[in-house]
């Protein structure tokens, strides 16, 4: 298992996903977010729902907004449904996948 170079806990299980940022060889690179995890439906990718606020400069105030990121899910992590996770930027793994999941809660 080698080191991804962020502080997160390493998986316990192995997997041979060549995608899996622990035992294959995927970088990660960028941004690191968190986020509840809302559907696990399609196979190796979770859709991840980020709640965060956004500050209007006009009016001094911040308001409430959300995103849905799609992001890949090794098997050695197996992320479910209502799981709190770590998602980490890294390549482009899809048309709509450049995140994958580094750590379960």
């Amino acid at each position: 298992m080698k080191d991804i170079g962020i502080d997160v806990r390493k998986p316990e299980e192995e997997c041979e996903d060549v995608n899996c940022p622990f035992h294959g060889k995927l970088p990660i690179r960028g941004e690191i977010l968190e986020g509840v995890v809302v559907s696990d439906k399609a196979p190796k990718t979770v859709v991840v729902l980020r709640s965060y606020l956004r500050k209007i400069r006009k009016y001094e105030r911040f308001e409430k907004r959300r995103s849905k990121i799609h992001a890949h899910n090794p098997p050695c992590i197996n992320a479910k449904v209502e799981d709190v996770v770590k998602i980490a930027e890294c390549r482009p793994l899809s048309k709509t996948k450049s995140f994958v999941v580094v750590e379960k809660r």
